[in-house]
């Protein structure tokens, strides 16, 4: 009897499927990844024109240590192939009325710009930290050591009292209330849950753990832009003699019974794998790569009902023939009323019509990224996902000029005059590259009342041997939280799918 080794398939590059990959290979998995677009990293991408360089996707970088932990299981330090730096400050915030704050994990000087807004800021600071590290450290128990699928496996890994830590009867904006009832400093942490593109007012307080996240672990940055993690994750699977198949979409899961076997492409060749890892999200998967069979199309349907996309954004590129001197590496100019804005976004479906705006200028920190003298203007407006039901038609032309408007408003006078390169991406273009469900970037969104904070299983519950990575999968979006789903995911299968192959 000779063992053969086992066999997986991956479809889709992204950070989710290349981290299952390069962990499954650890596993002694013969590996292969098909993916739909010309190059690697899902919505992890870079944009080039007229000198300027622009990550499209993801700007920042938290919790770095799930990067290194990835490149340690197959025995390799990520500072060889990537180089991580610490950003400072990590944010600057403008308010509509003329405050502007510096988020900054300096504590010393955070201390200095929340006095700016409230008294004795000290207290109000400790208390709230302490309270989200502990959170923070609650999951790293649980949340981020195991593919957890509700509340019952939740409990596998805590205490009664610990659950009870986590705030469970609180949303992340009632938190945020109790701790510090002042408007800004309300606004500006309220506003961190949006590194999951969930509603304040909706999503558990779990989630205000990543303020420590962020002033406790800090934000960082990749030197040559954030498209280097993609080549750095790259060049690890060549090491380890990963199959990357670029340019080919994947048209279907083969099945056998209640087995997924394999994949086969659009041009009609049939991959077989021991195990089929999607890191396209699990509703489009379900919809467009599954038989639409009752049993699908029920799994489909109550998966809609409970596990809503994340909001998508209206992305505009923006090489200025100027440097806007007031702006630091990552901004964010608020809306005036942040109720009024995720109501209209999450319960309305529209756009907001006076948003929040974030804009990253990446060249802050690394001169590489456009010419000298210039800024690249990375500005990401949040909007509906395109399943919002509600939703009407937008009028991008007109919502570009809505974002212009407000961003000349609070500073950046003279924006649309020094704009020599310009490149847009909506919902439409998300969904149509990337395949997430309604152009969502962040995955699924976060409720206590329809999901508690929970994602979508990572093992299918409909097939064997079909597996799941990526935003709507535990433990969600953002960079951090995808590569560790892939490495979560890879623990799952190395759990349950135990038995050798014989030849």
């Amino acid at each position: 009897m000779v063992l053969k080794k086992k066999t997986a398939v991956v479809v889709g590059a992204g950070l989710g499927g290349m981290s299952a990959a390069i962990r499954l290979s650890a596993d002694g998995y013969d590996v292969k990844i098909i993916e739909k677009n010309s190059n690697i990293g899902g919505k992890l991408n870079r944009r080039e024109g007229k000198g300027f360089t622009f990550d499209t996707g993801p700007s920042i970088l938290t919790m770095p240590w799930v990067l290194e932990q990835l490149f340690e299981s197959v025995h390799r330090r990520l500072e060889d192939y990537i180089t991580v730096e610490r950003v400072e400050p990590q944010w600057r915030t403008f308010f509509e009325d003329g405050t502007q704050l510096d988020v900054t994990s300096d504590l010393p000087n955070m201390l200095e710009e929340m006095a700016k807004v409230t008294e004795r800021p000290n207290r109000k600071l400790t208390d709230f930290l302490s309270y989200s590290q502990d959170m923070y450290e609650l999951c790293m128990k649980s949340f981020y050591k195991y593919s957890i699928e509700d509340l019952k496996d939740l409990k596998k890994h805590h205490k009664l009292s610990e659950l009870f830590q986590m705030d469970p009867m609180n949303t992340v904006a009632k938190a945020t209330h109790k701790h510090f009832d002042n408007k800004y400093l309300e606004q500006l942490f309220n506003y961190f849950v949006m590194y999951v593109g969930s509603n304040p007012y909706a999503t558990p307080a779990i989630l205000n753990q990543l303020v420590y996240v962020q002033l406790g672990l800090g934000i960082h940055y990749v030197k040559g832009g954030m498209y280097k993690i993609a080549e750095g994750m790259g060049r690890l699977m060549e090491e380890l003699r990963i199959d990357v198949e670029l340019n080919t979409p994947v048209q279907r899961f083969v099945v056998d019974g209640d087995r997924v076997i394999g994949v086969e492409t659009a041009e009609g060749t049939i991959h077989e794998a021991d195990v089929v890892i999607s890191n396209l999200e699990v509703i489009p998967a379900y919809r467009k790569l599954a038989p639409q069979t009752s049993k699908v199309k029920k799994e489909t349907k109550a998966l809609e009902k409970k596990f809503d996309p994340t909001v998508s954004g209206l992305v505009l590129l923006l090489g200025t023939d100027r440097k806007f001197e007031n702006l630091k590496h990552h901004n964010f100019l608020f809306s005036e009323d942040p109720e009024k804005e995720f109501k209209q976004i999450f319960e309305e479906g529209k756009p907001a019509d006076d948003p929040t705006i974030y804009i990253g200028i990446s060249a802050r920190s690394d001169e590489t990224q456009a010419p000298e003298g210039k800024d690249n203007l990375f500005v990401l407006t949040h909007v509906p996902p395109l399943e919002n039901k509600k939703r009407k038609p937008i009028d991008w032309d007109a919502y570009r000029e809505t974002v212009l408007d407000k961003l000349e408003r609070m500073g950046m006078e003279g924006l649309r005059d020094s704009i020599e390169f310009e490149y847009r991406f909506t919902p439409e273009d998300l969904e149509a590259l990337y395949g997430p469900n309604g152009g969502s970037i962040y995955g699924i969104a976060a409720d206590r009342k329809s999901n508690g904070g929970f994602k979508i299983p990572s093992k299918s519950q409909i097939y064997d041997g079909l597996y799941f990575v990526g935003g709507s999968t535990h433990p969600g979006g953002g960079v951090p939280m995808v590569t560790l789903s892939g490495q979560l995911t890879a623990d799952l299968i190395k759990e349950r799918e135990t038995e050798p192959v014989h030849q």
